[in-house]
């Protein structure tokens, strides 16, 4: 998906890619609260009646949404694993690397998983589900990371590169430090040094 609909990628996606592209934009310009089905509906250049065609409700689109942004990341720690497959401290620096990268990139409004859950109060929401979901397996997949990095004590290491991973999206977006993905980089790279 793009973070903005190309006109001349309108006319050339199916309907389903169309919603989910205009839901994405919208979703991260303005917050899934602010968005409406009709407002998705018009920036896809379909009807309202296709997207409830494909997605029941607005929030099956919201979790498909996320489902997809989840994927993504899934599939960059798959490609450091590949790049590094005997190298698990360089599997790490990778992925810091990667979430440095996108920092810039990112929307203005910050980490869509957090954003989604200040918007979506309820713990039982299936987004809010999905993103306690995700969260967990990545967390898994840091501490299985550590440890077989032989770190002392992965659990803790897995938790304190979460805290630097998701703290640098949040001081990106605020902009209270300069250089955030250079620093993310730096930091990870001396915790794994002193671990």
């Amino acid at each position: 998906m793009t973070h903005a609909i190309r006109p001349d990628r309108v006319a050339t996606l199916p309907p389903r890619e169309r919603i989910l592209d205009a839901a994405e934009e919208l979703f991260e310009r303005e917050g899934i609260k602010n968005v409406t089905v009709q407002a998705i509906a018009e920036r896809a250049s379909t009807t309202k009646m296709a997207v409830y065609r494909h997605f029941d409700t607005k929030d099956a689109l919201v979790v498909e949404w996320l489902r997809i942004r989840a994927a993504t990341y899934r599939a960059a720690f798959d490609a450091h694993e590949a790049a590094h497959p005997d190298d698990p401290r360089a599997q790490i620096t990778g992925i810091a690397r990667w979430v440095a990268d996108r920092l810039g990139a990112a929307s203005h409004r910050g980490c869509v998983f957090v954003n989604s859950i200040a918007e979506l109060p309820d713990p039982q929401h299936p987004a809010r589900r999905l993103i306690a979901e995700h969260k967990r397996a990545q967390a898994r997949r840091l501490v299985e990371l550590c440890t077989r990095a032989g770190v002392p004590d992965p659990e803790q290491v897995a938790a304190e590169l979460t805290f630097l991973l998701e703290g640098a999206e949040v001081t990106a977006q605020n902009g209270s430090i300069e250089e955030v993905g250079d620093r993310l980089v730096r930091m990870v790279g001396a915790l794994l040094q002193r671990s």
